[in-house]
């Protein structure tokens, strides 16, 4: 097979997302919260864990801490109580109790707006970073998760293991202004469709643009 142009694997790309967005109008974020330090607090206990899992936690945990300062005032041992169902509760813990201190005392207790900002927190790495400054400032970003990273694998989009390498690749083939809605549609699609065990690609909207799916399908 010929090799690919950049500028050819772009458009497949920007095809394959109209495709998925038109399959799934409806995806969003899993995670329940109202506000931008719900979405940090949800988003760093959702690490190693499910949506599904972190929103029967939040509920209570939003309510006993509705500030950063609530959190600061707090102990790790406390907060470990009401996230151990969570996994690496402990951990997590101490992250969510140093990153909130910080939050409170540098920030006055509003989320910082950058990246780079939310990157330099305890416990909230590159990839959360983005998903808090995109969802909660319109930042552009493409987090890459272990569904975006399979998915966009299994499409030709990249070849990277490492989700930063990951990002960059993804990122010079849309425009800024889609990546948070493509970063979205991929997480669903490796969720419903492109699964990592058996993906269904009899039933993929975006087969015929797939390189996977034309070695494996008849």
């Amino acid at each position: 097979m010929a090799r690919e142009s950049k500028a050819k694997k772009a458009e497949r790309f920007s095809r394959i997302v109209d495709l998925l967005e038109k399959e799934m109008p409806e995806a969003k974020i899993a995670l329940e919260y109202q506000n931008e330090l719900e979405l940090l607090v949800s988003v760093m206990l959702s690490a190693q864990s499910t949506d599904k899992l972190v929103n029967t936690v939040t509920p209570a945990l939003f309510a006993r801490y509705p500030s950063a300062r609530a959190y600061a005032r707090s102990s790790p041992a406390e907060l470990e109580k009401m996230i151990q169902r969570v996994g690496l509760f402990r951990s997590k813990a101490r992250n969510l109790h140093a990153a909130m201190t910080i939050i409170e005392e540098k920030y006055g207790g509003k989320l910082p707006r950058t990246r780079e900002e939310l990157n330099e927190l305890p416990g909230v790495g590159w990839k959360t970073a983005g998903v808090v400054a995109n969802h909660a400032f319109g930042t552009p970003a493409f987090p890459v998760d272990t569904h975006v990273g399979r998915v966009s694998r299994r499409l030709g989009l990249t070849r990277q293991q490492d989700p930063d390498k990951v990002e960059a690749d993804l990122t010079q083939l849309l425009p800024s202004d889609r990546w948070g809605r493509a970063h979205q549609l991929l997480i669903w699609h490796g969720r419903r469709t492109c699964e990592a065990r058996k993906p269904k690609c009899d039933v993929c909207v975006v087969a015929a643009l797939c390189p996977s799916a034309r070695r494996t399908t008849p």
